[in-house]
């Protein structure tokens, strides 16, 4: 038996090598193919979440298109009216009143306006779907008696709260959630304002100072274009001034664009703080919400009455075509911002951007006549730079006036956008933004922050004199 094993045994292990390298190749083979099968039905997973989600944020944005096209319609209507008829004035105290009524006794947590739509975006908190139609009706109101708002910030709680119910219908979380919210904003944006590559980047940018969402790059830039697109189907028009002239880059007028970068985020910062104060003012002073209400609304109405400054309620867009071609002073800003200041801080429901645009423009083409520069060019300049300065969205600037004036004068859209913003420092319209990356190095200790937050810390070392190290160790 033993002599029948011996070449058995021999043959076994002459073989055996070429044997285990076979099997060995065939298990190889077989875990590739097991690898490469479970990356394609990931990839798989992952483009069939992907079309679902891009399918659902199309939904958001014709939704949001709609919503646009009606409310820009609405505010044509009321503006025409009240500019027919001056009486709708005295409107004023009417509508303060029945909108601090309806938000307190109605309005959950709507009252927070787009800071919800960001704390949204950021925690998943949902919006009621109430929000969108209590701004969509006390927005238009405002503007009906003569409020100094503008339409951002209504066209953002409604495309915030659009994609918030959509998501909540869907079951939706996490990263897609959150992508599906950035980009309702976006839709907002560029429906609103007919600028859809400046609306792609506001939804990356609006929530987090310092930070772009580049997650969400690929469906804020579809929903920015299909806002608009749904938008301007139904028949909304816009128009932009044109830039006369680009002056050539030299050391002078690189020199004279800083300065006035300089200007336009100190202008960004006055606007945010003006309207701080008042609503401090008002909280603070009068315990009843509602004669707050009435008070407010009554000094506002008394400012329009007795200086004679309807012409600077409402939208204003006359200051921006009078900026561009270099007819205005320096009290037209100061006194835009006075209304709007007056308006939004006594609790009136609308945007600041379209203000901001008047206030900028004018400035912009005041300072041209003042220094012999074209005014097309200057009051460009100032529209955009007051407006990122005081929104903290730099590169949604720089894409506003290639959406606005094209990008022969970009260079300098760039330094503008960028100069404010560092002026500008930690403030802005947006109390809830959340700074990811500081803006200087004296500022570090805000990193993480919200906005808000950081105003009152600067505050209290100001009034008590705390060492900005010590505010900053005590935050950690």
């Amino acid at each position: 038996m033993a002599s029948n094993d011996t070449p058995t045994s021999a043959k076994e292990r002459i073989h055996s090598p070429a044997s285990s390298l076979k099997h060995e190749l065939h298990v190889g083979k077989g875990i590739a193919s097991r690898i490469a099968s479970k990356d394609a039905m990931r990839d798989l997973r992952n483009m069939k979440a992907s079309l679902r989600l891009l399918l659902l944020v199309l939904l958001v944005s014709a939704l949001m298109g709609i919503a646009a096209w009606a409310f820009l319609a609405s505010l044509d209507f009321v503006t025409e009216q009240r500019e027919a008829h001056l009486w709708l004035f005295a409107l004023l105290p009417v509508v303060s009143v029945a909108t601090a009524w309806v938000y307190r006794t109605h309005g959950l947590r709507a009252a927070r306006g787009n800071n919800l739509v960001i704390d949204s975006s950021l925690t998943g908190t949902p919006i009621h779907a109430r929000m969108a139609g209590l701004t969509f009706v006390c927005s238009v109101a405002t503007h009906l008696a003569g409020g100094s708002a503008g339409r951002e910030g209504t066209a953002v709680q409604i495309g915030g709260t659009i994609a918030s119910n959509v998501a909540q219908l869907f079951k939706l979380s996490g990263r897609d959630r959150k992508d599906l919210m950035l980009a309702g904003i976006s839709a907002a944006f560029g429906g609103v304002f007919g600028t859809p590559l400046a609306g792609a980047f506001f939804g990356m940018e609006m929530c987090t100072l310092g930070k772009l969402t580049y997650s969400a790059g690929m469906y804020c830039l579809v929903a920015s274009f299909a806002g608009d697109g749904m938008a301007r189907l139904l028949g909304t028009q816009h128009s932009f001034q044109p830039i006369a002239h680009v002056p050539t880059m030299t050391p002078s007028t690189v020199a004279l664009v800083l300065i006035c970068a300089v200007v336009f985020g100190l202008a960004a910062r006055l606007f945010s703080f003006s309207i701080r104060v008042v609503k401090k003012f008002w909280g603070h002073r009068v315990r009843s919400y509602l004669l707050a209400a009435l008070l407010s609304s009554l000094v506002l109405m008394g400012t329009y009455m007795i200086f004679g400054l309807q012409r600077y309620g409402g939208l204003s867009e006359w200051m921006v075509a009078s900026g561009f071609k270099g007819q205005t002073t320096w009290y037209d800003p100061a006194l835009k911002l006075l209304c709007t200041a007056l308006t939004l801080g006594a609790g009136y429901q609308g945007g600041e951007v379209t203000p901001l645009f008047g206030i900028g423009a004018s400035l912009g083409g005041w300072i041209a006549t003042i220094t012999g520069s074209d005014p097309s060019f200057m009051a460009a300049l100032g529209l955009l730079g007051v407006f990122g300065a005081a929104l903290n969205v730099p590169i949604t600037t720089i894409m506003l006036g290639i959406d606005m004036f094209s990008g022969k004068a970009a260079a300098y859209f760039v330094i503008v956008a960028f100069v404010s913003y560092l002026v500008a420092g930690h403030r802005g319209v947006y109390p809830a933004q959340r700074i990811v990356t500081p803006k200087r190095r004296s500022l570090e200790f805000d990193e993480g922050d919200t906005v808000e937050h950081a105003i009152e810390r600067h505050h209290e070392i100001v009034i008590e004199g705390e060492p900005a190290s010590t505010a900053s160790n005590d935050n950690k």
